[in-house]
């Protein structure tokens, strides 16, 4: 296909999100020298089959390297998988005069002339039979008009939203072309069935946000279907079976699809709850026919979704023919031959529902969780749900993947989904549907950064949808006379968040939990949002009634929960009201423990266990200390205890300017002379004392525009201090025992804070 006789052999690797879609190939300038091409000129690809690229320059960090990156329908056009190699020569692209193109998804129906696909398309590379797609540099929007692309506009699935793929049915002339504003585009309506096997609907290029997961799942998978040699000459079994576990939504299913797709290997689907019959072991018959079937057509993947549904332990079912179909998939999978190229993959949201059985080398031999993706993973995901939608200008994705913490694929998927659906609202008041969408209208159809922001507050993340969640709202700006507690939250909780890196370097670990004591109404809760809210983290709120059950066990299970799902979405900062109720002392009951002495025993394996709590901050807040278990205040559970006082006149000045701030006041009124009037007031009896005086003018006028200084003085008549100096002298007492050893103290509740 081409007169180039300068031809090397380079390595294939992935490419980024960004360049997906776009037949670009990034390869190093000595490559390109070898075979005399620049960056942009036409390769031609040579592996099962042969296809075409556009050469660019390498990513910084490939410089030097024997590789070629490409996407994923380049790697499918080219018959290549990622670590083979692929010849790669300069190519004479011909100016294409014809090209027809038709739908490769089923599901997808096009009209119209095909004109509008040009631009979209202009001087990209092709070859008859390969499929290529409309994300490139976001011009679908734009390219697409009235009486071309609306059904399959809105008809298409969402793995990219507006992303379509096409399929190259021929060519004129044959061989590589390039398109030109000359060249006649024919478009077929419906999905043509290839002659050839050929998937192209998932790729790894539309997997984001699992990091290293994918080459696990690769390493286990492909391996062993794509190059079964390597296992035979290392005198070892390849695995069987490869058990994906994880939250909802974090693209368990994907992965399978795309390794499936990636290797060229048959994929058979088994929903967990679709392989029940009625019939006396017709359960059992489907399963075997699967596997039947999968080794006649190897090399093939089996792919048991919600595998817990079907293989739960058998001692837990009082139903027999879950444990028939247990015992049959056992007896399947010990059957498989080990070079029958056949591979069971099983994903689940409930790992340890799973038959034990099951769960050993020779069935699953590896067991990968699909976590929560951190930022970086985000801002992926994000790249390829946007992919072929018109961004308006100033739209900064990392913004929305900064803020998104503890969001899955599926909820970026839906959030995106939600922004469209926001910048459609805004037009739809502007035409009508019956007379068709004008081409103009199209052009402007941009999806804005406050169309995100909008869907941002209507989607919540799903790992945490069964425990209450907040995104708190308040800033440290709102939070006034609390300056010293203020200063150890921001050391303690929002910089190990925001900069985990820091404490790596010097090798500390980060303080685990913060107990915030002092009178009611100083602004604990208040604290532990406005740190939530800067560190970026979720806001997971409890109060102790919420985690105590009448039934034995549950209580444990509910906290055990609560700290499970604060890891999954990670960071997280857990904030317990009233924890004395919770965990009070151990050791005043009589006979079988309380429920309290059993929660606080979860609760100190939770906070000191086994189990890590990477960025998961518990902060807890109390008006009575003394009644807490001792072993919770001890360095490792709750290393810091921050005490959160009466403010003084300045703290008090600086919380009356925040509950002023909105409301118009007179010029006689004094704020600092009010600070040093309420004496003892806390920040709940500020915030009183500024909706009474609020009160007080409209008892005089409904039609009351401005709040006086006589109204603020009829207010603090009727609002005393919530805090007597009884109670202040009791909290001071308090915070000078907990600074040093008393016995006293250790009596009532108290150990010193560095004993371990």
């Amino acid at each position: 296909m081409s007169s180039n006789d300068r031809v090397i052999q380079l390595q294939v690797a992935n490419t980024r999100p960004q360049d997906s879609g776009a037949s670009i190939a990034r390869l190093t300038e000595d490559s390109m020298a070898k075979i005399g091409v620049s960056e942009g000129d036409v390769i031609e690809l040579a592996g099962k089959r042969h296809t075409a690229a556009i050469a660019m320059r390498p990513y910084p960090e490939d410089e030097g390297l024997d590789i070629i990156r490409l996407d994923g329908l380049q790697r499918i056009n080219a018959g290549t998988s990622s670590g083979d190699h692929v010849e790669v020569r300069k190519s004479d692209a011909k100016r294409a005069t014809k090209i027809v193109l038709a739908p490769a998804q089923k599901n997808l129906v096009l009209q119209g002339s095909g004109e509008a696909l040009q631009r979209t398309f202009l001087h990209r590379p092709m070859v008859a039979g390969d499929v290529i797609s409309t994300s490139v540099q976001q011009r679908i929007g734009r390219a697409a008009s009235s009486d071309s692309l609306t059904r399959g506009f809105f008809e298409m699935p969402a793995y990219g939203l507006q992303e379509i793929r096409l399929v190259v049915v021929s060519t004129t002339p044959r061989g590589i072309v390039q398109m030109t504003e000359d060249t006649r585009v024919e478009l077929r309506p419906q999905f043509e069935e290839p002659t050839t096997p050929r998937r192209a609907d998932v790729t790894y290029d539309d997997i984001g946000g699992l990091g290293s997961t994918v080459d696990q799942v690769r390493e286990m998978v492909e391996l062993p279907l794509r190059h079964p040699e390597l296992f035979q000459r290392l005198g070892i079994d390849p695995p069987k079976g490869v058990l994906l576990y994880g939250p909802p939504g974090t693209g368990k299913t994907l992965i399978a699809r795309a390794v499936a797709n990636e290797t060229e290997a048959q994929f058979f689907h088994i929903a967990g709850p679709e392989i029940m019959g009625s019939r006396y072991g017709e359960s059992e018959e489907r399963l075997r026919q699967v596997f039947q079937d999968a080794s006649q057509n190897s090399p093939s993947i089996i792919f048991i979704d919600e595998i817990d549904s079907i293989a739960p332990k058998r001692e837990d079912v009082t139903g027999e023919v879950e444990r028939r179909i247990v015992a049959q998939l056992l007896t399947l999978m010990d059957g498989l031959e080990p070079r029958q190229n056949v591979v069971v993959i099983g994903a689940t949201n409930r790992r340890d529902s799973i038959d034990e059985a099951l769960r050993r080398p020779g069935r699953f031999d590896r067991e990968i969780v699909i976590g929560v993706p951190d930022q970086a993973g985000r801002r992926e995901v994000l790249a390829i749900h946007t992919r072929g939608m018109p961004l308006a200008d100033g739209m900064d994705l990392d913004e929305i993947a900064r803020t998104t913490y503890g969001f899955v694929g599926a909820d970026l998927g839906a959030l995106v989904r939600e922004a469209a659906m926001d910048a459609l609202r805004r037009i739809l008041p502007s035409i009508n549907l019956r007379e068709g969408i004008p081409p103009d209208v199209l052009d402007d159809l941009t999806v804005s950064h406050e169309d995100f922001l909008s869907a941002l507050r209507r989607i919540q993340p799903s790992a945490l949808r069964e425990i209450m969640i907040q995104a708190p709202n308040v800033r440290w700006d709102d939070v006034g006379g609390l300056d010293d507690a203020q200063l150890k939250l921001r050391e303690g909780v929002e910089l190990p968040l925001r900069s985990p890196e820091s404490f790596k370097r010097l090798g500390i670990r980060p303080a685990k939990g913060f107990l915030l004591f002092g009178p009611p109404g100083t602004g604990k809760t208040l604290l532990a949002k406005a740190v939530a809210r800067e560190a970026e983290a979720n806001f997971v709120a409890t109060k102790s009634s919420d985690l105590l059950s009448k039934w034995y066990g549950e209580s444990e299970q509910q906290v055990a929960r609560l700290f499970e799902r604060a890891r999954q979405v990670a960071p997280t900062v857990i904030f317990i009201d009233e924890i004395d109720a919770l965990a009070p002392a151990r050791g005043g009951g009589l006979g079988e423990p309380a429920v309290t002495e059993r929660v606080v025993n979860t609760l100190l394996a939770e906070m000191d266990g086994l189990e890590e709590m990477h960025g998961v901050v518990v902060i807890a807040a109390t008006n009575r200390p003394n009644l807490l278990d001792p072993a919770l205040l001890r360095p490792g559970r709750f290393d810091e205890l921050v005490y959160v006082p009466v403010p003084d006149a300045k703290g008090r000045r600086k919380i009356l300017g925040i509950h002023t701030k909105k409301m118009p006041l007179a010029d006689d009124v004094d704020l600092d002379l009010l600070a040093e009037q309420t004496e003892r007031f806390t920040g709940a009896d500020l915030e009183d004392l500024s909706r009474r005086a609020g009160l007080m003018a409209l008892r005089k006028s409904i039609d009351a525009d401005l709040v006086t200084a006589e109204d603020f003085s009829r207010a603090l008549t009727e609002v005393r201090p919530s805090v007597t100096p009884e109670m202040e002298r009791e909290y001071e007492q308090m915070v000078r025992t907990l600074r040093q050893e008393d016995p006293q103290m250790t009596e009532i509740g108290f150990t010193r804070r560095t004993q371990k």
